[in-house]
């Protein structure tokens, strides 16, 4: 417990005096290094988890949740799978042909009424016709703007697969009429996929329905392992994989960049911290004769130890909490924050060809932001011990003779 003596003398040498220039010089800095420390943190974890959790939304809004390929056996649509919707689907790499542009492209094929009932084809960014018909294509919207195209248009598209004419093999070569335009909200799938009608897939890659493979579009996405076992447990001789194995690459960089940033702006709260330990060593050198004071009147040393503990951890707290104001509301604004500095000097801080998105997001944590605030206060806590323990052990007769 707390004395009311402890109190009132941990208050007053909080108080700014005119005499302790330099100690509160060293108090405020190590006040907004704390601050600016935890604000930074929480800034920073809230950017990475919004730009994760973003990404997985955006992979699974587009991708298939899991997809089941045959290995020889031609696959059917399974009625026992009632957590999920599961489609027929194929696809192949082609070239696009248009007038001086030339790009490769990923073609996956669906069925008419599979298409319509894609994720892509339901949001505001869908433009166009949903009658996936013969041969009419459905791009991307940086396909678009790359090829110079627009609803209605057509463009040739190159398949790798041969047509024997009497000079040899040739490329077969077919026109597509461009009926609707998407947007995934990542642009390196608007600029390299293309949708077209399944049979007309099959007919251009000259392959056979025996090749086509199931696509899962699961209700919970995220909870993808207990997906996955379940799809193995059904198609045990089939190979399965899912949307965590085809980005494993990309979020185990995420995870492990979340990681390192954690530990390398914790280092600006130790720092910071570290200078609670300068503040209170001089607050103990100008106070000597006042500690010298209070041990003769029979305040005892754990008292003396306790008061000078408390004003270090009243100043990393009260730090800590600051910037944890500061971090949650820059956190939350960040995107408003982020137009205005663009706008205003006319600078690009988020290129979406960059990193994938068109916006910055940010998902406030909870936890994260409760485990750096702990973080800190134990930071504070630890470097308060070392100059309260001195300033409880000087001599009082020593400390009242010499001051």
């Amino acid at each position: 417990m707390i004395s009311q003596l402890e109190k009132e003398v941990t208050l007053r040498f909080l108080k700014t005096r005119k005499n302790d220039g330099f100690l509160n010089i060293i108090s405020i800095f190590s006040f907004i290094g704390i601050s600016l420390g935890v604000a930074v943190l929480i800034i920073v974890m809230s950017v990475m988890n919004g730009f994760r959790a973003e990404l997985i939304n955006k992979i699974v809004g587009f991708n298939a949740h899991a997809v089941v390929k045959p290995y020889s056996k031609p696959l059917k649509l399974r009625d026992e799978t009632d957590y999920a919707i599961n489609i027929l689907s194929n696809d192949g790499e082609a070239v696009i042909l248009n007038k001086n542009n030339t790009k490769g492209v990923l073609l996956k094929g669906y069925l008419e009424n599979d298409f319509k009932n894609l994720k892509i084809t339901n949001n505001q960014d869908f433009f166009g016709s949903k009658n996936l018909i013969n041969n009419s294509i459905s791009i991307g919207k940086e396909m678009s703007f790359n090829l110079n195209v627009d609803i209605g248009d057509t463009i040739s598209i190159m398949s790798p697969s041969g047509v024997q004419t009497l000079v040899g093999s040739l490329p077969k070569q077919e026109s597509f009429k461009i009926i609707s335009i998407f947007d995934s909200g990542l642009s390196d799938y608007n600029e390299n996929i293309a949708y077209i009608n399944l049979e007309t897939l099959e007919n251009f890659f000259d392959t056979n329905k025996n090749e086509r493979f199931l696509e899962f579009y699961f209700q919970k996405p995220k909870n993808i392992e207990v997906h996955k076992t379940n799809l193995i447990e059904i198609f045990p001789e089939e190979l399965v994989y899912t949307w965590a194995d085809m980005n494993k690459s990309l979020f185990s960089a995420l995870k492990v960049e979340r990681n390192v940033m954690f530990i390398i702006l914790s280092l600006i709260i130790i720092v910071a911290a570290f200078n609670i330990i300068s503040g209170l060593t001089i607050l103990v050198k100008n106070k000597t004769r006042d500690i010298g004071i209070l041990k003769s009147i029979g305040v005892t040393n754990k008292s003396i130890k306790k008061i000078f503990f408390l004003v270090g951890f009243i100043i990393g707290t009260g730090a800590t909490f600051f910037g944890v104001v500061v971090g949650t509301l820059f956190s939350y604004y960040v995107e408003n924050i982020r137009k205005f500095v663009s706008n205003t000097f006319d600078v690009t801080l988020f290129p979406e060809e960059i990193y994938f998105l068109n916006s910055m997001p940010a998902e406030i944590d909870p936890g994260s932001i409760v485990l750096i605030a702990i973080c800190s206060i134990i930071t504070t806590i630890i470097v308060s011990i070392y100059p309260a323990s001195k300033a409880s052990s000087l001599d009082t007769v020593k400390t009242l003779k010499y001051e």
